[in-house]
């Protein structure tokens, strides 16, 4: 009995081959630790945003939302090699290329590494005169540029988490990425009251419990990696940086890592015109915010499990199966994003109160969170879309489906809106601008990304990678 439930642990934190059985059923296998993952990632931002808020106050809380964008716009190196690296693992282990498989994760390994120590370089020096380009008001400017640069000093952790989550989750497993993601979970929130509740140490007590805690779910998933012997080998000779494989893994990640840097470059313009709006908006900013986290994991779970789904399918030349698993992962998708939409607009009120107590600030709030609520369905569209897409080793359409959205149509009808919305009331606009914008191009982006998944030419892409 003990070695049959040994047996299934084991087989539980193992690779999955997502070649053979039901699409629908191993993707929503796949997918399920993964959105409890997304959540557990949320929570590490949930619980900086709720400690701050409670224990220092609202403007500590707009300052950390103030410094995400440019923290993010900083971290695209990291979201280009994630990506590549995961395309690469699915599709070398859906082929059953034990050398390629091996010198990818190496060179992703070391390519990590030269990456993360240019961001301790460039990170520190850049965000005090993004922050004051900005306009970021002065009550928090100070604290914003703390936050950013404990962040940043500490940003090995957070990158090798990141790529070697991404590691596990190509070659099948979102099992243990998922048990490393909670562990680092409580140990955050718990380093959270530690330094801001009891040592007083604000917005930058919650930048470091972030740090440390990445760094050990950075940790876990490298002595994962190294207990894998029986699919790849981790040898001296595979941490060199092989020019093949880093190039094949910056010309795959590239675009998402663009995309990612366009929706940065967005929201950095935007958030310019979110300050305009004052210290109350930008809280109720990020309160929006990170409930739209929690009400985006389905969409972001289900888009890499398809990325996953489609590269292990394409390594393995089961076009017709890739096809198939992209109908019905979608239409699941859209059905699991519906469902916790609806249960954010009904409850959303009572989540807003646990980050303030500010009653104005929670009804703004929620007045923002119903104008996104449709929004979010037509983003499982396009997450599901775009990760087959990436998964076939598309890359490039769905990073200009994504700089069409945000900086050509999101930008222009924000600032348009709020022009428009001008009065001896509201000299600056109507606040909603932000959010209005935000919802058009995420519905917008839903039909655009369907219409290029019907053209097909991802499967051309996926031709050529096989």
């Amino acid at each position: 009995m003990n070695n049959t439930r040994f047996s299934k642990l084991q087989k539980l934190f193992a690779p999955v081959d997502m070649t053979v059985g039901n699409p629908g059923k191993q993707i929503v296998a796949f997918a399920i630790p993964m959105l409890i993952g997304n959540i557990a990632q949320q929570l590490y931002n949930t619980a900086d945003s709720v400690i701050v808020g409670r224990y220092v106050g609202d403007n500590a809380l707009a300052a950390v939302g103030s410094a995400s964008p440019i923290l993010n716009l900083l971290l695209v190196l990291f979201v280009g090699i994630s990506v590549g690296a995961g395309i690469m693992v699915s599709q070398y282990f859906g082929a059953k290329q034990r050398e390629d498989l091996s010198g990818t994760i190496g060179s992703c390994i070391t390519l990590t590494a030269i990456s993360s120590l240019l961001i301790m370089i460039i990170g520190p020096l850049v965000s005090g005169p993004l922050l004051s380009y900005l306009d970021t008001p002065e009550s928090i400017i100070g604290w914003c540029e703390s936050y950013l640069n404990i962040i940043f000093i500490g940003i090995l952790g957070m990158a090798y988490y990141n790529i070697l989550g991404g590691v596990l989750r190509g070659l099948g497993d979102s099992v243990s990425a998922l048990v490393y993601l909670l562990v680092a979970t409580i140990v955050n929130i718990v380093l959270d009251i530690i330094f801001v509740a009891s040592f007083h140490m604000g917005v930058a007590g919650v930048a470091l419990a972030t740090a440390i805690a990445q760094a050990l779910s950075a940790v876990l998933c490298f002595f994962k990696l190294m207990r894998m012997s029986d699919i790849f080998d981790m040898k001296k000779k595979y941490l060199k940086l092989h020019k093949k494989y880093a190039m094949m893994t910056i010309r795959l990640g590239l675009p998402s890592g663009l995309t990612q840097a366009i929706f940065s470059m967005a929201m950095i313009i935007v958030q310019s015109l979110t300050n305009s709006f004052g210290e109350m908006f930008i809280a109720a900013n990020v309160i929006v915010m990170r409930v739209d986290g929690f009400a985006m994991m389905p969409n972001f779970s289900f888009g890499t499990a398809m990325t996953t789904y489609a590269g292990q399918n394409v390594g393995a030349r089961e076009l017709e199966r890739v096809d198939r698993g992209a109908k019905q992962g979608t239409f699941i998708a859209m059905g699991v994003s519906a469902a916790i939409t609806a249960l954010i607009l009904v409850f959303g009120k009572y989540l807003m109160g646990i980050f303030t107590d500010t009653a104005e600030l929670v009804d703004m709030s929620m007045r923002m969170m119903r104008i996104l609520a449709v929004g979010y369905v037509a983003m499982a569209v396009t997450q599901s879309l775009s990760g087959v897409m990436r998964g076939a080793g598309d890359t490039m359409t769905p990073m200009w489906i994504s700089l069409i959205t945000t900086v050509a149509i999101r930008v222009p009808v924000a600032y348009g809106i709020a022009y428009l919305t001008r009065s001896e009331q509201y000299p600056g606009g109507r606040c909603e601008s932000i959010f209005i914008s935000l919802l058009f191009s995420w519905t917008l982006g839903a039909v655009i990304t369907f219409i290029f998944y019907k053209w097909g030419k991802w499967k051309q892409k996926a031709i050529e990678s096989v």
